[in-house]
């Protein structure tokens, strides 16, 4: 009998810890909307509002299609029946484009109710967050670190010894091209080793508005000398938890990356603005809190943003549609990015079209 009732104990504390099925749902990493019988928005997680960037209240109600534009084969499922359509390209009604995996399922025996989940293939393939990812990057990081230092000591040598041949004016020329060419290797190689430095950040509250108005005045003072850059921001924004230097080096690379976008536009036109997005949070891994990133920061530009063929791999190493391009800058904004616990995203949007660069970072406490 008191076996009986200790597992009887045993029990109601179980069911006590038990997480209710709308923390199950609020946790999920995947983007999930619930439809209800006339395919209206019933429910909406935070993975969803973060993917489609917008908040479940205001999808609720609506009618999917007023939010997601589904595949084109979506029309001719059968109802009642499921549907599956594996790493495919969907449309935001706001002209955002996303490339999931995308799969409904029907509600047991609820008729017409259905769930689809939108599993972001391009982005789960890149957030680096899984175990497996992690130790193959630090691998990864560790051979380019060595191998950045090993190569640096011969150009040294190399520079050097260029310099002493230098005769006659023959010479001249030949020894200036292997100088310019030994200190080009060697630029790259420091970029390289910005990429592979390992080192923890310094990350505190920061006020981001100095940054941002620090960053807008280098770039008109240089890169963007002949590019407006206009500015939206919500002047209400709280104290940012980042490393300021690192924050710093996001803001002028994505800069420097728009205004190289906008060679040869009519008009070129750079945009920075901030926003609080509430209820905004990613997962930060298996059995881990899921991590709220309220504050949002927008990079725009009006240039004809990525060719389609490497928007999924802009964030990766040595992929550029640039042809001086190396390669380095997008990923180097992931990392730094990642290593503060935010998230970068590359969207193209419409009315007007526009290439977006979104950080979604924490607020100081």
């Amino acid at each position: 009998m008191a076996l009986a009732r200790s597992g009887l104990s045993r029990a109601v504390a179980t069911e006590a810890r038990r997480p209710s099925y709308a923390d199950v749902f609020a946790a999920l990493p995947i983007a999930i909307l619930v439809l209800d019988a006339d395919g209206r928005i019933a429910h909406a997680n935070p993975a969803c509002e973060l993917l489609l960037n917008q908040s479940e209240t205001a999808m609720v109600g609506q009618r999917y299609d007023a939010v997601l534009l589904p595949p084109d084969d979506y029309a001719e499922r059968k109802d009642g029946h499921g549907f599956a359509a594996f790493d495919v390209d969907v449309m935001t009604v706001r002209g955002v484009r996303v490339r999931v995996d995308f799969l409904e399922a029907p509600i047991g025996e609820h008729a017409g109710w259905r769930i689809l989940a939108l599993h972001h293939a391009a982005q789960s393939r890149r957030m680096t967050h899984g175990a497996d990812r992690s130790a193959g990057a630090r691998a990864a990081i560790g051979a380019a670190a060595m191998l950045g230092h090993e190569i640096k000591n011969p150009l040294s040598g190399i520079r050097g010894a260029a310099q002493l041949l230098q005769g006659g004016e023959e010479d001249a020329g030949l020894t200036a091209l292997i100088t310019a060419e030994v200190d080009r290797i060697a630029t790259l190689i420091d970029r390289m080793q910005d990429f592979t430095d390992t080192r923890p950040l310094a990350i505190r509250p920061t006020n981001i508005y100095p940054l941002l108005d620090h960053s807008r005045r280098v770039a008109l003072a240089g890169f963007a000398r002949d590019i407006p850059i206009e500015e939206r921001f919500d002047p209400s924004l709280p104290s940012i938890l980042v490393d300021p230097d690192a924050l710093l080096q996001i803001l002028l690379n994505l800069l420097k990356n728009a205004a190289e976008a906008l060679t040869g536009t009519g008009e070129p036109r750079i945009t920075i603005a901030t926003a609080y997005r509430h209820g905004m949070s990613v997962s930060s891994g298996a059995g881990r809190p899921r991590q709220p990133l309220p504050i949002e920061v927008l990079v725009m530009d009006n240039g004809p943003g990525a060719p389609d063929d490497i928007i999924d791999h802009l964030f990766e190493p040595f992929v550029s549609s640039k042809p001086e391009g190396k390669g380095l800058g997008l990923p180097l904004v992931d990392k730094l990015v990642r290593d503060m616990g935010g998230v970068v995203q590359y969207s193209r949007e419409r009315d007007p079209e526009v290439t977006v660069f979104r950080l979604l970072l924490p607020r100081a406490a």
